[in-house]
């Protein structure tokens, strides 16, 4: 199967139109249709529903985005790592995280970095700890960041011991936001809304205790950034860490930590004995310069 064809297989679907594609792909209209009833004769499927101004894409040719998609990343990734065995280091690097506050510390890592090294560029993808280290082992992500608790094995990383707050985020007009801190009573009965990592559930079952079957859930979420948005409509209290909306209007949306107080550690984890592009190991040399 050739990766151009994938590319212009791509093309199509993005623009749905073969006029606008080959515009884009500077073709002959009839040239990329010959290249994709080709690639349809190939894969023995039907790719597109021609029908009306527009074209779409069947069920087979749904799956193929999916993995032609995967494909072109990973060709990308090996051209990055190739222009980065260069004397002057250049590449990209991709980094896999959720929302949390160790962000910050990845950022701060990433300057010290590209004071060295400003030919490298970084793709950082947000997702949750599946997605992630999915992508990880597909070798599509080099660095991930992962909140405890959280399997390690196979990965080298290092601790960000305390690194987020578990918190309580409600309108910045909820009668609870002049409280400094919430307590377990303060919520009971409430609508809340919780992770949807059953690990990180966990780790409220154990703050919660007997009280826990008893809450009122309305959404579980898996990253913090739409639940904030249901808190805003007044749907539910997001239980969660302090992550990225610590970074959002106070006349929208404020957060008070859990008392008693819980935290929790971030890990910066990357595939053990896997052979790196020399940008990816000097940005893991950075890692554990910062542990240090």
């Amino acid at each position: 199967m050739d990766l151009r064809v994938l590319r212009y297989f791509l093309t199509v679907a993005r623009e749905q139109s073969f006029t606008k594609a080959a515009e884009q792909l500077n073709i002959t209209q009839p040239t990329l249709s010959r290249q994709l009833a080709a690639l349809e004769d190939e894969l023995g499927a039907k790719l597109f529903d021609r029908g009306g101004r527009s074209i779409t894409l069947t069920n087979e040719g749904v799956l193929l985005k999916r993995r032609a998609l995967e494909i072109v990343d990973l060709e990308d990734k090996i051209v990055s790592e190739f222009k980065g065995n260069s004397e002057s280091i250049e590449g990209k690097i991709a980094i896999g995280c959720g929302e949390f506050m160790a962000v910050e510390t990845l950022a701060k890592i990433c300057k010290r970095y590209r004071e060295k090294y400003p030919l490298v560029q970084f793709a950082l993808h947000t997702g949750t700890a599946d997605a992630i280290l999915d992508r990880m082992n597909k070798g599509l992500i080099d660095i991930g960041l992962f909140l405890e608790p959280v399997s390690t094995e196979g990965m080298d990383y290092i601790r960000i011991q305390g690194s987020d707050h578990w918190v309580v985020t409600m309108r910045a007009d909820d009668p609870l936001a002049a409280k400094e801190f919430i307590t377990k009573k303060d919520l009971l009965g409430l609508p809340l809304i919780l992770p949807e990592r059953t690990n990180v559930q966990s780790e409220l079952a154990n703050w919660f205790g007997k009280d826990f079957s008893r809450l009122n859930i309305v959404f579980t979420s898996n990253l913090g950034t739409n639940a904030g948005i249901m808190a805003v409509n007044g749907l539910g209290y997001p239980v969660s860490i302090e992550g990225a909306e610590r970074y959002w209007r106070e006349d929208l949306v404020v957060q008070r930590r859990l008392s008693p107080k819980i935290e929790t550690s971030t890990v910066i984890a990357w595939k053990r004995n896997l052979p790196y592009s020399p940008a990816v190991n000097r940005f893991i040399e950075e890692i554990n310069a910062w542990e240090a």
